[in-house]
């Protein structure tokens, strides 16, 4: 079943995208390339593909974004196409270009239709010429902060600031008044030029109750333009997704038409190729409706959430992509193309939600994802998060013929999620999807932010949970529970008092089940997506009540993208002393109380590790 002219692939990427491909690859019988950084030698994407090639160290600059190095990889391995998968050179039109000018296919749009759209600005400019509606806002040149803010202003407050190059929400912030534009544009414009070597931004009016809706489009040589119906993205976290689902929830079959055949239209007037997306802001406010849904941007290659739409489609999106770039049309034309029940997606971040969503590095001692539901993960059990690239672990996607059901699936299938030591947002997504306004469709791409201490709130273990972990403890020494291997147990146990972050807790009498396994210090239980490691009841050690206190470390491994006070200056509790970059974003990190630095330890640019002494602070003691 080979595709066409197609018989090996090199997929420039890593990660779950990377196992994504192999195995749509080795259904169709096309031999797999994999290529790998340092972190990543030991990555399942490299054992499962045909043949691996080392392309450098683990910074992304180094390896994953080396165009020169991965073509050379391609070339070396003769490989015939190139797959960029999502993300690093995947919106790249000099790399399309040289992939095309080295005689191997390029599996993504013509380099010409990636230029057209990579531009938030110019692409929106093009939009309006070919009758597509833009948001209002602000495209012009002029880049100046004044300039800028004088945009901002004429547009009415709130405004949004958006990178030009960008995507992910990187490079993108809300500014609700004047004196808050200059800060937040500088912001911006740090992060974009790091993300995407590009520093320029536009303006856009700022929708009250804005929902998120994309639709899949796909093209071929031929002329041929379809979609395969429409994606809700609006569940999102500082601008990134973080559930999708299709179809878009309380969107009626007449707006649904307009909005896909708008879609076509946007890539029709680029001469689309191959699978993109067409994204559009909605304002909700008053329901959805065809004349409050304006286009806001094209990604030029497959999504993360892509599977949501081959769940309603039954159709293998990679596959499509090997075809069309093979040269062969559509499989199916528009009115073959049929949508059945409903599909969520949760993407699984390697994060902890009770400390700012701060990404979580370190190894899965213990890795155990559900099997009711689809999963598309990159790591597995005795690997490791790395600081060097995406959080992402997993996407969990379930499919069912109603929505409720569907969420239903999802919700459990999250809450069977087991990671230790390193913390992740299954227990958030368990929240989330039990929300009672998330069940209605009352939602927005405020929906998380405006609940948000409700949903990273883990709760306390239940009785059964420190049921379990009493019969864990009572029965360690001696036993299996000392090695790092996850069991299921159901045994009674008498009640007793055991601890979770210094609390002492009483565990009931009566059997526990759950799912856990042994630490060095006592044992860790799972329930509802979380992690609760449980101890013996200590003695309780008084301590000094500021020690540290007066210390801003790091908080993960990253780099220092601004220093924003010096030795002797006064500041006040709250106050952003400097900016760590780790994983694509940027981390403020802020003055505990009110004081003086003692002492700046870093310098932009620097490279630092977790826990590094940034600013030392000190008291400032009151006038006598």
């Amino acid at each position: 079943m080979r595709t066409g002219v197609i018989e090996s692939v090199l997929i420039a990427n890593r990660g779950e995208i990377a196992r994504r491909i192999i195995r749509t690859a080795r259904r169709l019988d096309v031999r797999t390339i994999a290529v790998y950084s340092d972190a990543d030698a030991e990555a399942p994407h490299v054992a499962e593909a045909d043949q691996a090639v080392a392309i450098g160290p683990a910074p992304a600059t180094q390896s994953y974004l080396d165009a020169a190095t991965i073509l050379a990889a391609a070339q070396a391995t003769s490989a015939r196409a190139v797959h960029p998968g999502y993300g690093f050179l995947s919106e790249n039109a000099d790399f399309a270009e040289a992939v095309l000018a080295a005689g191997l296919i390029w599996v993504g749009p013509p380099p010409a239709a990636i230029r057209a759209m990579g531009l938030k600005d110019a692409a929106k400019r093009l939009m309006a010429a070919a009758g597509v509606p833009v948001t209002p806002g602000y495209l012009g040149e002029d880049q100046t902060p004044e300039g800028l803010a004088r945009e901002a202003a004429a547009i009415g407050w709130p405004v949004m600031i958006k990178a030009v190059a960008g995507g992910g929400g990187k490079g993108m912030r809300r500014v609700d008044s004047a004196q808050d534009f200059l800060e937040a544009l500088a912001a911006s414009k740090r992060e974009a030029v790091s993300a995407f070597g590009d520093d320029r931004v536009l303006l856009e009016r700022f929708v009250s109750r804005p929902r998120h809706i994309e639709v899949q489009v796909f093209g071929d040589t031929h002329g041929s333009v379809a979609h395969l119906f429409e994606r809700d993205c609006s569940l999102q976290r500082r601008h990134q997704k973080v559930i999708e689902e299709a179809p878009a929830p309380d969107l009626d079959e007449a707006t649904r038409q307009a909005l896909c055949e708008t879609a076509v239209r946007a890539a029709k007037a680029v001469d689309y190729v191959g699978a993109g997306t067409v994204e559009f802001i909605a304002d909700a406010s008053e329901g959805l409706r065809a004349d409050r849904i304006w286009f806001m941007e094209m990604n030029t290659r497959l999504q993360v959430e892509h599977p949501v739409t081959e769940a309603i489609t039954g159709l293998d999106l990679v596959e499509w992509q090997l075809r069309v770039a093979a040269g062969e049309p559509l499989p199916l034309k528009q009115d073959q193309i049929q949508r059945h029940g409903h599909a969520i997606e949760a993407r699984l971040y390697a994060e902890d939600p009770a400390r700012g969503f701060l990404p979580s590095t370190g190894p899965l001692a213990h890795f155990s994802l559900p099997t009711s539901v689809r999963v598309d993960a990159g790591p597995e059990a005795g690997g490791a998060i790395t600081p060097f690239y995406d959080p992402m672990v997993a996407k969990l996607i379930a499919h069912a013929p109603a929505r409720e059901a569907a969420i239903e699936a999802l919700a459990k299938a999250c809450g069977e999620v087991e990671i230790w030591p390193v913390m992740s947002n299954a227990g958030f997504l368990v929240r989330t999807l039990s929300d009672p306004d998330f069940h209605a469709g009352r939602i927005d791409t405020s929906f998380i932010e405006s609940r948000l201490k409700q949903l990273i709130a883990a709760p306390a273990p239940s009785g059964g949970a420190l049921a379990t972990a009493v019969s864990m403890l009572s029965t360690r020494d001696g036993s299996p529970w000392t090695s790092l291997a996850g069991f299921r147990i159901a045994a009674s146990a008498a009640a007793t008092l055991v601890q979770w972050k210094g609390k002492l807790l009483a565990a009931p009498a009566g059997s526990g089940r759950g799912a856990g396994f042994a630490i060095e210090d006592g044992v860790v239980v799972f329930e509802a997506g979380e992690a609760y490691a449980i101890t013996r009841p200590r003695p309780a050690i008084e301590e000094a009540a500021h020690v540290g206190e007066d210390q801003v470390r790091a908080p993960m491994p990253g780099r220092i993208a601004a220093v924003a006070v010096r030795p002797g200056a006064r500041v006040a509790r709250g106050q952003t002393l400097a900016t760590l970059e780790a994983m694509k974003m940027e981390h403020a990190l802020a003055a505990p109380f009110d004081g003086v630095v003692a002492d700046v330890r870093c310098s932009v640019g620097d490279q630092v590790q977790e826990g590094a002494l940034l600013v030392q602070l000190e008291r400032e003691t009151a006038p006598k």
